[in-house]
C-alpha cells in the first residue's frame, strides 16, 4: 500500500453500496483517502457525521476478514479516511518478547 493521498468527491448522490465498494478498492492503493462533501450534497454538520460513520461501517464490514479497521476524521466538510491494521495476539507476544 502506499502513503498517498486521494482527494474525491461527494456529490448529490451520497453514499451508495456502489461509493462504498469503490472506496474499499481504492484502499488497495492509497493510504488514505480525503472526501470532500459537496454542496449539493448536504452543508449539515449532523449529517456529515451520519455519513461518516456509514462509510466506516460498511468498511469495516468489507476488512473484517483482513483484520484491519477504518478510521474516520471529519474536519469541517471533509472526512478523512484511513484504513489501519489491527494488532493480533501474535504481534502483542512478539512485542514483549523484544
Amino acid at each position: 500500500m502506499k502513503n498517498t493521498i486521494l482527494t474525491l468527491q461527494l456529490g448529490k448522490n451520497g453514499v451508495s453500496e456502489g461509493f462504498i465498494e469503490s472506496l474499499s478498492k481504492t484502499f488497495k492503493n492509497h493510504g488514505l483517502i480525503k472526501l470532500s462533501v459537496l454542496k449539493t450534497c448536504t452543508r449539515d454538520r449532523e449529517e456529515i457525521k451520519q455519513i461518516g460513520e456509514t462509510i466506516r461501517a460498511g468498511l469495516d464490514k468489507r476488512f473484517v476478514n483482513e483484520n484491519r479497521k477504518v478510521i474516520i476524521r471529519i474536519i469541517g466538510f471533509t472526512i478523512i479516511i484511513k484504513k489501519i491494521k489491527l494488532s493480533s495476539e501474535r504481534d502483542k507476544l512478539k512485542k514483549t518478547k523484544k
